[in-house]
């Protein structure tokens, strides 16, 4: 079984800041890369961010410059700093994670609960 459980997120004011944190937990060998997706009411789902390996980041076009992912040593555990928020970035955040169960197995996708960011004043 593999966990992903993500925690942060709220309310802010434009151009304030939040912070989310997903954490992956269980039968794990490897987490191969760790991100986000978010969707707000009517709208697709979009991609915000990720982190594949130690160091490979890709940003959407809508965060880049704003938000800023990372990874913690221990390699299950991922952070977003949104920084610079807009009334349009409010959206249910949801942390998914590539994890191989064991040495040679192809990633399989896990998804966190969601966390919602809401940027109003």
């Amino acid at each position: 079984q593999v966990q992903v459980v993500e925690s942060g997120g709220g309310l802010a004011q434009p151009g304030g800041s939040l912070r989310l944190s997903c954490v992956v937990s269980g039968n794990i060998f490897n987490v191969a890369a760790m991100g986000w997706y978010r969707q707000a009411p009517g709208k697709q789902r979009e991609f915000v961010a990720n982190i594949i390996g130690d160091d490979r980041r890709n940003y959407g076009d809508s965060v880049r410059g704003r938000f800023t992912i990372s990874r913690g040593d221990a390699k299950n555990t991922a952070s977003l700093q949104m920084s610079s928020l807009r009334p349009e970035d409010s959206a249910v955040y949801s942390c998914y994670a590539d994890v191989q169960p064991a040495y040679g197995t192809v990633p399989i996708d896990y998804w966190g609960q969601g966390a919602q960011v809401t940027v109003s004043s």
